[in-house]
């Protein structure tokens, strides 16, 4: 009797605490932009970078990846309009290339109440014209793997901080979490998840748009996903998400 109680206890301990996180995940998973502690980027340093227009929704980050194909999360899906090229997001910008969406291929296990799977493909009208200021990211090879402490960028328009709001591209760095770390946050990590923030200040957070890229080494090895109000922010991990990608685009 005495056993079955201890694991009764237990059970409804995990139950609580998941419960828990996925109010919290809903919560702040919400579409939002923030790229609290950041700076801004110098113009067109990130060429990849899309802005996701959602009608009546607000707007995510995205990242171009060939032509027509514009990768985000999956919580982004909506009815939406993407401007590659941009900086200053609401001025009309002779750089920047408006894009409607011909497809939306989100992740068919997409789980919004775990955040699995949390990715997308946007499939553009036309094709991007590759310039100066358009240009795609490269994706990771299959198996890639980050190790702790390895340096990433993220970039995003919106809220710098609670108060205040900038229309420029922001950019701020982060560093890789050890998984083990990761997990004390974050209990219910995936395979299909990385952790990335500030190891040492609160305000260099570490959450980007969502949708928007986890850049290492020149590469895009993570989709922003959700995070609490303080680092380390999840991602979503591209290269477990080879397969269905390559899928998708040879369509």
């Amino acid at each position: 009797m005495a056993k079955f109680c201890c694991r009764f206890f237990f059970f409804l301990k995990w139950l609580f605490l998941r419960t828990l996180h996925f109010l919290k995940v809903k919560t702040e998973s919400a579409l939002r932009a923030q790229i609290v502690g950041g700076h801004e980027a110098q113009p067109h340093s990130h060429p990849y970078m899309a802005y996701l227009k959602i009608a009546e929704l607000g707007s995510c980050g995205g990242f171009l990846v060939a032509p027509d194909w514009v990768m985000s999360a999956a919580h982004c899906m909506g009815n939406i309009t993407v401007i590659l090229g941009a900086h200053n997001i609401q001025e009309p910008e002779k750089t920047q290339q408006v894009r409607g969406v011909l497809k939306y291929h989100e992740h068919p296990e997409y789980d919004p109440s775990t955040m699995e799977n949390d990715i997308m493909l946007l499939q553009l009208t036309s094709k991007a014209i590759y310039n100066d200021y358009v240009q795609p990211i490269p994706l990771p090879k299959t198996g890639s793997d980050l190790p702790m402490g390895t340096k990433c960028v993220i970039a995003g328009w919106g809220l710098i901080d609670e108060d205040r709001a900038t229309n420029k591209l922001f950019e701020t760095k982060v560093s890789i979490y050890s998984r083990r770390k990761c997990i004390l946050f974050y209990p219910h990590l995936d395979s299909g998840m990385i952790c990335a923030g500030s190891f040492h200040e609160l305000k260099d957070s570490s959450q980007g748009d969502s949708g928007g890229p986890l850049v290492c080494n020149k590469v895009a090895h993570g989709v922003v996903s959700f995070g609490y109000n303080a680092p380390p922010g999840v991602y979503t991990r591209i290269s477990n998400y080879l397969p269905w990608i390559n899928k998708v685009m040879k369509k």
